[in-house]
């Protein structure tokens, strides 16, 4: 086996890796941002003349929370497959070259 299947394997495993994380860092809302939000929330029902309730907030937190994961569980889907198939690819290679 060359270093050219080993490489390919571990550029894979990078990719998947690179993928998830981009996935994660492009969550709508982080969690340092929560505090902000959450302000422009109670300032967005003020300007309306609306109550502000905690469980309205979760309401949309949850939602917001909901959407990144779906976000990153289809990346680390598509990063498992990657990998997965490339680790495949390896040990055929050697198992062509072993036997």
């Amino acid at each position: 086996m060359n270093n050219s299947d080993y490489n390919k394997a571990e550029n894979a495993v990078n990719n998947a890796e690179n993928s998830l994380q981009n996935a994660a860092d492009k969550a709508k809302w982080k969690v340092n941002e929560l505090a902000d939000k959450a302000k422009d929330y109670i300032n967005e029902k003020r300007k309306n003349d609306q109550e502000a309730s905690q469980e309205d907030w979760f309401d949309r937190v949850k939602a917001n929370v909901t959407d990144a994961w779906e976000d990153i569980k289809d990346k680390a889907d598509e990063a498992w497959e990657k990998t997965k198939d490339a680790a495949e690819d390896v040990k055929a290679e050697w198992n062509k070259k072993t036997n």
